[in-house]
């Protein structure tokens, strides 16, 4: 299959039972961008015309921060359930951040986490290293089974899924689609490779988006960690573009895109391995990236518009509080909230904090997942409807 020796090389390795096999190990990433058709030269193109109209979208609202989390929560929940970890979006977005109720729920809401991490650290101006990859996996694999191993380069060598005809195989390796490069100083090197080569400014060779697009098939093809890589590369694409500039609010989904296409995704990844062919690949990526950022642009007007409406329902009520609209605004920020949540972020007591809530529930704004729980958990049924879209679940 591994036909194109400019992509990389095969080297002999040892699966953990003592099987003998061959694993890729990706070449340096080129200084100059690779070449590319024309069809794919207007996807890019139109990739950054997108990302520029969301970032443009962004900086005009008055709190751009405020629409993160709302996004981030369904982009966890989609890049959870590309890695075979699911919960539908509904139960997501109203879930107890602090007390996830299964542990599908923890790995997904740890990525939020991860991204929220991630955003500040590249947003502070820091760049983009090893050690900080490895701070995010730590994050993403908390609670989880495999957390006693997260957080640092794997030490073991793993393999990516079943090939056609594999399961005939005994050996691992053999049965294997993918075996990524060993673990030691070929992904030591590959990895310090990756975050220099992201470090570097290539606008005057290489367009960012297909820089974006380099590095993301970089990451997935070293496969550093044991568990949690491809979400952890997908997190990479939107800190790429926000660490060199194109993004300056990092509110971009684009796991729910590639969700839905993720035979092609695979498929386009292991073909620059075998082929070289990076113009399909660039292509597709760049897809991806138009249709994501045209979707969070919509998803975030939307979100504005129900954030003015809501608003409008508390001004033609009686009530008179700030508090009333200052909860409106922590309602389409926050998919989900506490009652002491409520009562820390206004800076009210727990009793006037509860009222409040009742009384936005009165006016058919706020919901409660389960009237009967300890610790109820509240929402706005109108930002839920918003961020599901047409997903339906």
């Amino acid at each position: 299959m591994f036909v194109n020796g400019t992509s990389g090389s095969l080297v002999d390795v040892t699966a953990p039972d003592g099987s003998p096999g061959k694993a890729f190990v990706p070449a340096p990433l080129p200084d100059d961008m690779p070449a590319i058709s024309a069809s794919t030269i207007l996807a890019v193109a139109e990739a950054r015309a997108a990302l520029a109209a969301l970032d443009s979208t962004s900086a005009q609202l008055p709190d751009p921060t405020l629409l993160r989390a709302p996004t981030l929560r369904r982009e966890a929940q989609a890049t959870s359930a590309l890695e075979g970890t699911y919960a539908p979006l509904r139960q997501v977005l109203t879930a107890d951040a602090d007390e996830p109720a299964t542990l599908d729920l923890v790995e997904i809401l740890n990525y939020e986490r991860m991204a929220n991490y991630g955003f500040g650290w590249v947003g502070d101006g820091r760049p983009i290293t090893t050690a900080f990859l490895e701070d995010l996996h730590g994050i993403l694999m908390r609670g989880t089974p495999v957390a006693g191993g997260s957080g640092r380069l794997r030490d073991t060598q793993v393999v990516i899924g079943k090939r056609a005809g594999g399961a005939a195989h005994s050996n691992p390796l053999a049965a294997a689609r993918f075996v990524p490069c060993p673990p030691g100083d070929h992904l030591k090197a590959g990895l310090d490779g990756l975050v220099g080569w992201m470090r570097q400014d290539h606008r005057a060779r290489v367009d960012p988006v297909v820089a974006t697009a380099m590095s993301h098939y970089q990451l997935e093809t070293l496969h550093p960690f044991i568990d949690g890589n491809g979400r952890l590369g997908r997190l990479l694409i939107v800190l790429h573009l926000q660490a060199i500039g194109v993004l300056t609010e990092p509110t971009l989904t684009v796991s729910p895109w590639f969700e839905a296409r993720r035979t092609d995704y695979y498929d386009h990844l292991l073909a620059v391995s075998t082929r070289g062919d990076w113009d399909p690949f660039i292509g597709f990526f760049a897809a991806g990236l138009r249709a994501s950022a045209e979707s969070t642009r919509t998803q975030m007007r939307a979100l504005v518009r129900v954030q003015a409406e809501l608003a409008d329902v508390v001004g033609g009520s009686n009530l008179r509080s700030a508090n009333a609209r200052a909860l409106v605004d922590l309602a389409v920020a926050n998919p989900s909230f506490t009652v002491r949540q409520v009562e820390a972020r206004l800076g009210i007591s727990y009793g006037r904090a509860n009222a409040l809530i009742s009384q936005l529930m009165e006016l058919g704004i706020l919901d409660v997942v389960d009237e009967k729980a300890y610790k109820r958990i509240f929402f706005a049924p109108r930002v839920i409807d918003v961020l599901i879209g047409e997903s339906g679940q």
